[in-house]
């Protein structure tokens, strides 16, 4: 395949169905995975998402929001199946469902991706509630085993939801093996370690891979990075913040395209750019890509220790 993407983002791209007060809803376009793919397209990435949506008018939104921002659309497939749902009664505390029984999602087929779809990788992300979905976590824990194996540098977010209970720790143990970079917030660890306090819940996650890259987000707290013996915590930038939808997803792509173009920078600087591109998430409502602009400026104060 000519011009082959240089980074994947592979799972469920979805609708959120978001309350407005009473009856009373909007839709907007989103998946954590999709997200990470549109910031890394912001960033001048050569990215691709890989997952299957359906044929209707949600199906077609998130068309049209991957071509926007230049996503390759090669890997994206379009399946006659409902679309998924994710049904958000409440924000703040968060409450929401999914509904998604035989949607689009779980339609995605490996088999069905161009000829060469992969040479040119050099990164593959996968996380979210895909890992969760069955037939679709199969086939993706498999794609990032043969990705692997390939030389494909692997990204992991857990992105805890609720519908990951205990049945999902061998996923869990199975993608953090394989990582290169694991991403993981606070609240994350308190979801998917629930017996176990902050400290002690990392500890456990990095025991399955030692030599991964660990992000550690605490949203307005900020974050800390890991490697082997290596820690640096950073502070987040202040921002007149929108709301915080997809902060964590653009964190993950900030990370990547500074580990990707920049592999001389310090592990700070990795940090920072984790920091900036998550806060300038936070300039605009929804899981809009943040702009390049922003994330630049943000960097740049954190470097330079203003932030």
């Amino acid at each position: 395949m000519r011009d082959a993407p240089a980074m994947l983002c592979a799972g469920e791209a979805l609708t959120d169905l978001i309350n407005q007060g009473g009856e009373q809803w909007v839709s907007r376009v989103g998946g954590s995975g999709w997200n990470v793919a549109r910031a890394l397209a912001v960033l001048g990435e050569p990215a691709a998402f890989a997952g299957a949506i359906s044929c209707d008018r949600f199906g077609d939104a998130l068309w049209a929001a991957s071509e926007e921002v230049g996503l390759d659309l090669r890997l994206l497939q379009r399946v006659p199946h409902s679309p998924l749902l994710a049904v958000v009664e409440r924000s703040e505390p968060p409450s929401y469902f999914f509904i998604g029984d035989d949607s689009a999602d779980l339609h995605f087929d490996p088999a069905a991706l161009p000829d060469g779809w992969s040479l040119a990788l050099r990164w593959a992300h996968f996380g979210g509630i895909s890992l969760v979905r069955e037939p679709l976590a199969s086939k993706l824990v498999s794609l990032a085993q043969q990705l692997k194996a390939q030389g494909v540098r692997i990204s992991y977010d857990p992105n805890y939801r609720k519908v990951m209970d205990e049945r999902h720790a061998p996923t869990l143990q199975r993608m953090a093996t394989l990582a290169d970079v694991i991403k993981v917030s606070d609240e994350d660890l308190r979801g998917l370690f629930p017996s176990l306090g902050p400290e002690v819940a990392l500890q456990r996650l990095r025991t399955f891979n030692p030599a991964a890259c660990c992000l550690l987000t605490r949203g307005g707290q900020g974050a800390s990075l890991f490697l082997g013996s290596q820690c640096c915590d950073a502070a987040a930038p202040r921002v007149a913040v929108a709301d915080t939808v997809g902060a964590g997803d653009a964190s993950v792509a900030g990370l990547l395209h500074s580990l990707a173009r920049h592999p001389g920078r310090s592990l700070q600087a990795h940090l920072h750019a984790a920091l900036a591109a998550g806060s300038a998430a936070c300039l605009q409502a929804g899981a809009t890509p943040p702009r390049p602009a922003d994330m630049q400026r943000l960097f740049d104060e954190l470097e330079a220790g203003l932030a």
